[in-house]
């Protein structure tokens, strides 16, 4: 992505600010102090795989726990992003705990990149407040969410909107003969 920075024309408008293994907290704190225009998450999710055609190269996660659905009483996979808690271990971070997030950064947040398997529920959520948001709607190989980054960024950097480099992306992967091209979903806030 950065390599795409450098070779755009519209590079002075761009700055890439990263952060790296962080704790729910830094992420608040990232928000607070960059400003950002577009947030990208890169790691880990949790929900539900219905077809079980994960890739071979999909970022794995355990679940940690499992809690009962009363409706159907029947056990139900915990959904969420998974960040480090202040030992270093695996915390599943709610939906809902993400989308009230981003709720308070939706006067300056324009797009947020969930770039983790199983993020299409967060991806709903948090664009009830974000104007574009793109989510996993299940596992996503690294080869592939990497293609969909690049691809998605170049479009972005070529003063393109959030739409076509979406289309990029997807189009990046495909390119590669990766057959998760339709994994990414783009969530449009209404």
């Amino acid at each position: 992505i950065q390599a795409g920075l450098d070779r755009s024309h519209y590079r002075d408008r761009f700055c890439i600010e990263h952060r790296w293994a962080v704790r729910p907290r830094d992420v608040q704190r990232a928000l607070l102090d960059t400003h950002p225009q577009i947030v990208h998450f890169s790691g880990h999710g949790m929900g539900i795989d219905i077809s079980s055609n994960e890739p071979d190269d999909a970022r794995k996660a355990t679940v940690i726990w499992e809690e009962t659905d009363t409706d159907n009483n029947r056990k139900k996979v915990p959904e969420g992003l998974l960040f480090e808690d202040e030992t270093g271990q695996a915390k599943l971070v709610s939906t809902s705990a993400i989308s009230n997030l981003f709720s308070l950064f939706s006067d300056s947040v324009e797009c947020v990149v969930l770039n983790a398997c199983y993020s299409e529920a967060q991806a709903n959520s948090i664009a009830q407040h974000i104007p574009y948001v793109v989510g996993m709607k299940k596992a996503i190989g690294d080869r592939a969410a990497i293609k969909f980054s690049l691809g998605f960024y170049d479009g972005l950097l070529a003063d393109r909107p959030v739409e076509f480099a979406y289309r990029l992306g997807r189009n990046a992967i495909e390119l590669e003969n990766i057959p998760e091209h339709l994994t990414p979903v783009l969530k449009k806030k209404e």
